[in-house]
């Protein structure tokens, strides 16, 4: 270096800088560092010296072509290609060979490199991204990540445009913030086997090896209820995942799909002591894998970014599905604050389906929060242009703990549901925006709660609890259990403070859809455990004109398989506070058209003295629909069905034996049929219920508070059929006239079955009403109500006669004899004879039979005269014979002599003068008391009833005398 400005010169003679230029460089930074006793040059923008009037280079571009440049250099850049474009940094030079990145290793004249200094966080810039729309950055990108992970600091790309096309298997190990930052992706370079992002642990999943002994402890233990596996405590803080392909469940049932089907597959998380985080569904007998797949002890965390996706993924004829976003293999993951659409312009025209712009695999503890996506199209509505699968924006399997918060997806018909995933556990899905929610095979534990789910709904199959609240859904089913995978759900439903928004106004709507088919899928089949939904609307606000007929709930039409299998039913249904809005057409409950062979899993019975229930089902507060005039026996359009033939046995103690409440449900019309059941209503019109089919309903009918008023089809036949086994009973009911094609027909009463006016009054009734208009109508057809009548209403019993017993009127009016049976008691008052009367079992008596003593006696010398001897009624009684007033009977005599007489004597009795009762010994022992007459001694009216004695000659002398009195009874 010379004293008068000369230039420097390199070693190998050309002119490098002059000391002016160098000065001005170093000295407006005011240092000069000294690093290994080597010079720093602070590149900054600077204006030329006075000397040469040029630019002072400031970026990386330029520093690549300053000569002069030495190891051990510290250089800071203010850009990459241009001052302030957000890429510089702060750079080493050393004399070395590594691979060159562009961002983290720059290749410099003369064998040097510009090695990045360690920082806080890179971006793009620092790495050479352009962003012009013509290059692709996904190489620069791709690099950013690729030194970030080795470093183990974040990406903060908080701005900018980039373009990523070709690239792909961009690997992200470290927290991201791109904040506003733009990604436009080419779909046309869309990969079947890479992602553009994939998301990964540094740490390796791996066998885990168990000896002999330990792995049979630890089979036994792969079962539903275990929360504590010791054989596993060393792998703590692992996803483990068992599987037995030697086991497979889960055929998939349909032509097309030929025969899949899923190992015995479960996966938890192994945390202390080898406690476990997530249930177990099934039961090994074996496994052929057990992998740990080791969780990160931190969360990664990618923050903002919008996607913009070109809509031309590439493939047709179903070529394989493509990746296009993100695939996360990492437990603990965050990813927030995202959008993801088209890019401006731009169409789906993809006719491959895709994979997911956000794919989970393998992961336990992952969040998706504040994203805005899209569903793909996939049903164009023309030939050659409809994807031929299911195409994806949200995918995954074997994923244990997700939460989606605020995630958005809707679209049209058009689309395919966002959302496709296997083998999810544990999920939560809070206020977020879907098409669907969609697990095809083995969900366990899903929580949905102020969300809104688009036409596609909740299609799911699987167990556990499935717990939805404050939730609407744009569709015909709110939860559509899948008919491929067994329609099944192995536990525990709730629905609160939900909406079903119907979209197709030409097809059913149906709450809980369950739709198996009659195959084997190799795993057990059923509606759930329990099932409580409670404050749930069916929303016809947009379609007040719709018909569609609103199901609360929908099963097959079998309880056993032709496998052999029996599906499993709930032991608790409930369904409480559920309405329609935007029309007046209420809903319909559930039809069970075959109970015989359900396995509740709970013991119950019927055994013609009492019924066992081991199911409770209750309806309470549903806006049912008003079902138009039918038949009383038809099954076609029925609230309620539990249809059973009394013919038909029950499979077994763990069969449907269901206790059922209907309370305030509207209208109902239905069938139990035969089946075995206690049911109940309160606060219901029953407009038609059939309660026989080939024998009554085993088990009992209570009704409370309700009006039965049918609204039928006149067939001749009987409008209710309400005989139970174990007795049916009106409580505070009201009997209304009857519906026969819109008009009240009151006269046809008897057509009910149970009731006829001033006849018949069935089954067993505390304070039943009549209503005014049928009580008017007999009323002014001369036969109103009778006392009789009102009083069978106010109090029967189903022992008692179903015939009303008049109780006053004519003697032509007294009940027929054949009403009243061999029981005596029941009083008629006659008013022809003016007197109350009293059935005795055989004929009329008077209420209390009087009763007469005939009083006979002899004395003095007509006392000891041997012979026959006419005993007196009274002195100077032409006959001494009493005459009969009425007809009766004799019942006793009472003898009594005086002390004369020395032994027995015989007596006879006359009627009409003639021997009556012959020979009747009379002891002698001055005890009087009553003797039944020897043989039996009916009487009539008129008739005369005398007394001869036989005394045998010396029984007595002139003192003596005898008494004889004779007890008779007036009918």
């Amino acid at each position: 270096m010379s004293g008068n400005g000369k230039e420097f010169e390199s070693k190998d003679g050309n002119k490098s800088m002059s000391r002016r230029k160098m000065l001005a460089i170093m000295g407006t930074a005011g240092a000069v560092l000294t690093i290994g006793g080597s010079s720093a040059i602070l590149a900054r923008k600077r204006m030329a010296d006075r000397d040469g009037g040029s630019q002072v280079p400031n970026t990386l571009v330029e520093l690549k072509n300053v000569p002069g440049l030495s190891e051990g250099m510290i250089i800071r850049t203010t850009g990459y290609y241009a001052e302030g474009d957000g890429g510089g940094a702060e750079y080493m030079l050393k004399a070395d060979s590594m691979p060159a990145d562009g961002g983290s290793v720059i290749n410099l004249p003369n064998g040097l490199q510009a090695h990045l200094l360690p920082v806080a966080g890179v971006n793009y810039k620092m790495f050479g991204a352009v962003g012009d729309g013509k290059q692709d950055d996904g190489v620069q990108i791709k690099q950013a990540h690729a030194y970030a992970n080795r470093s183990g600091v974040p990406v903060i790309n908080l701005s900018g445009e980039y373009w990523i096309k070709e690239t792909n298997l961009i690997s992200i190990l470290t927290n991201v913030q791109w904040g506003h930052t733009k990604f436009h992706i080419d779909e046309s370079f869309n990969s079947k086997s890479n992602p553009r992002f994939q998301v990964s642990s540094r740490k390796s999943s791996g066998p885990i090896a168990l000896d002999a002994a330990a792995k049979a402890s630890l089979v036994a233990k792969l079962k539903p209820g275990t929360s504590i596996i010791p054989e596993l405590a060393n792998y703590k803080n692992c996803l483990v995942v068992v599987a037995d392909s030697n086991d497979k469940i889960g055929f998939r049932y349909g032509e097309k799909y030929d025969g899949q089907s899923w190992a015995r597959e479960e996966l938890f998380y192994v945390e202390e002591h080898g406690r476990i985080i997530g249930d177990l569904a099934w039961k090994f007998k074996d496994y052929t894998s057990l992998t740990a797949y080791p969780c990160d002890d931190n969360y990664l965390v990618i923050d903002g970014g919008t996607f913009y996706m070109s809509g031309d993924s590439p493939g047709k004829n179903y070529e394989g599905y493509k990746h296009n976003g993100f695939v996360v293999k990492r437990s603990r993951t965050i990813i927030r604050n995202q959008w993801v659409g088209l890019e401006p312009g731009k169409a789906d025209v993809a006719l491959d389906p895709r994979q997911g712009f956000y794919t989970f695999t393998y992961v336990y503890d992952v969040l998706l929060e504040n994203v805005r996506l899209i569903p793909w199209e996939q049903n164009r509505g023309g030939q050659g242009k409809d994807v031929p699968a299911g195409t994806y924006g949200i995918g995954g399997n074997r994923i244990l703990c997700a939460t989606f918060r605020n995630v958005t997806a809707e679209g049209s018909q058009v689309h395919w549901g966002v959302f496709g995933t296997n083998l999810n556990k544990n999920f939560r899905v809070e206020s977020c925006r879907l098409n669907r929610i969609d697990v095809h095979f083995h969900c366990w534990n899903l929580y949905v709660r102020d969300s809104e789910i688009g036409r596609f709904g909740l299609t799911v199959t699987g167990g556990g609890n499935l717990f939805i609240d404050n939730t609407t859904v744009m569709g015909n089913n709110f939860i559509n259990f899948r008919n491929d995978f067994g329609s099944k759900w192995d536990g525990h439903i709730r629905l609160r403070n939900c909406r079903l928004v119907v979209t197709n106004v030409n097809g059913d709507a149906t709450g809980l859809l369950f739709n198996p088919g009659d195959f084997d899928y190799k795993y057990p089949i059923g509606y759930g455990r329990t099932i409580k939904v409670e404050d749930f609307i069916f929303d016809f606000t947009g379609s007040p004109e719709a018909k569609s007929v609103c199901r609360l709930m929908k099963i097959s039409a079998f309880s056993k398989m032709k496998h052999g299998e029996r599906l499993f039913f709930p032991y608790r249904i409930e369904f409480v506070n559920v309405a329609v809005a935007g029309r007046e057409q209420g809903v319909r409950l559930l039809e069970i058209r075959n109970p015989y062979s359900f396995d509740l899993g709970k013991k119950g019975g019927y055994d013609g003295q009492r019924i066992e229930t081991n199911c409770h089902m209750r309806f309470a507060n549903i806006q049912t629909e008003k079902l138009p005039p039918q038949s009383a026996q038809s099954t076609t359009q029925v609230h309620f069905l539990l249809q059973s033939a009394g013919t038909d046995g029950y499979e077994d103690e763990t069969a449907l034996y269901p206790r059922i409440e209907f309370v305030n449900c509207g209208e109902f019309f239905g069938h139990m049929q035969a089946g075995a059941a206690d049911v109940s209503f309160q606060d219901c019109t029953i407009r038609g219920l059939d309660a026989y089919e080939g024998g009554p309903m085993r088990g009992r009918l209570t009704f409370d508070r309700c009006r039965f008023q049918a609204a039928v089809q006149d067939d001749g036949k009987s409008f209710y059929s309400l005989d139970a086994a174990l007795g049916t009973s009106f409580v505070n009911c009201a009997v209304e006239a009857p519906l026969v094609e819109g008009k009240a027909r009151p006269d046809l009463l008897a057509s009910y079955g149970f009731i006829d006016m001033n006849r018949t009054l069935r089954f067993n009734h505390l304070n039943t009403r009549l209503s005014n208009e049928i009580t008017d109508h007999y009323a002014k057809s001369g036969t109103p109500a009778e006392p009789e009548f009102i009083e069978m209403l106010r109090s029967h019993h189903e022992s008692e006669s179903d015939r009303m017993l008049r109780r006053r009127g004519t003697g032509g009016q007294r009940p027929d004899p054949s009403l009243l049976g061999a029981k005596a008691g029941f009083g008629y008052y006659d008013t022809d004879a003016n007197q109350l009367i009293v059935w005795n079992g055989s004929g009329w008596t008077l209420p209390v039979q009087p009763e007469e003593s005939l009083h006979y006696y002899a004395s003095g010398a007509a006392a000891v005269e041997a012979g026959g001897i006419r005993m007196k009624r009274m002195e100077g009684h032409p006959t001494q014979e009493y005459i009969m007033r009425s007809t009766g009977i004799g019942l006793s005599y009472s003898v009594y002599t005086t002390p004369q007489f020395s032994g027995p004597f015989t007596f006879d009795i006359t009627k009409n003068g003639v021997v009556w009762q012959a020979g009747i010994t009379a002891a002698v022992d001055g005890r009087p008391g009553w003797v039944e007459l020897p043989a039996e001694a009916l009487f009539a009216a008129g008739d005369r009833i005398g007394i001869k004695l036989s005394l045998p000659d010396g029984i007595a002398d002139e003192q003596a005398g005898v008494t004889i009195d004779l007890l008779v009874r007036y009918q």
